[in-house]
């Protein structure tokens, strides 16, 4: 096997995001565009994309702010939302373990979707890597992502309003989501946490304060974990 160095290992990464664009694009467009509607100015817009960095929170925060619901329900809702990012950290932590306290503090401001889809499986993929190569890898998905986010942040809040409703840009969202996850679903612990998350979310709807995704994420984490205990389970009595 040819000497992988950390350029090249960062250039890879960067290969496997890059497809990703198309649909971060279309999604922070959106949202510049409804943070505008909002009454929200471009510096506010890309403050907001800059602090938060998480599609779906900031969608959830901003129509909460505008519908007056209490500051501390728009925190509480924006976390259930993003809940996801703190399993996904947890994922990461036997990769990126090793590294410094900085690196960490900084890889976990990036860790969104699309950076930790790819990391995690090319870090199985890739055992005998360095933390050093790893980081490589991360910092390489991030690059083609985090930074389009941003700009197309500030673009849709430029055009405001003249983006014609019949664009229907919301479609990058369920579109990045499908195209994370479905080659994550390697074994049944996977397919039934993601099989419960969705019922539920379906029948918890009808929640507050998209309260049914913190539910479906709870309940789909111990569907999931209790798959993979009776899976190993009946590996140990074979």
């Amino acid at each position: 096997m040819p000497t992988e160095t950390t350029k090249s290992i960062f250039l890879q990464g960067a290969r496997d995001a890059a497809p990703f664009v198309l649909v971060v694009g279309p999604f922070a467009l959106l949202f510049g565009v409804v943070a505008a509607e909002a009454g929200l100015n471009v510096v506010e817009a890309l403050t907001f994309s800059v602090a938060v960095i998480a599609g779906a929170a900031q969608f959830t925060a901003l129509q909460l702010m505008v519908d007056d619901v209490p500051t501390v329900v728009v925190l509480v809702s924006a976390l259930a939302v993003n809940l996801r990012m703190a399993m996904y950290s947890a994922s990461l932590t036997p990769y990126l373990g090793e590294a410094s306290l900085r690196q960490r503090a900084l890889a976990a401001y990036f860790i969104v979707d699309q950076s930790y889809g790819c990391s995690v499986l090319k870090y199985e993929q890739n055992p005998h890597w360095t933390i050093g190569q790893k980081l490589a890898y991360f910092w390489g998905t991030v690059a083609p992502v985090c930074p389009f986010w941003y700009v197309f942040t500030v673009v849709g809040a430029m055009l405001g309003n003249s983006i014609p409703e019949g664009l229907a840009l919301d479609f990058a969202l369920p579109i990045t989501f499908l195209a994370i996850i479905m080659p994550m679903l390697r074994t049944p612990a996977h397919v039934a946490a993601a099989l419960v998350s969705v019922i539920a979310a379906l029948v918890f709807a009808f929640l507050p304060y998209n309260l049914g995704l913190l539910v479906a994420g709870i309940l789909g984490m111990v569907t999931g974990a209790e798959v993979e205990r009776r899976s190993a389970a009946r590996a140990g009595d074979a």
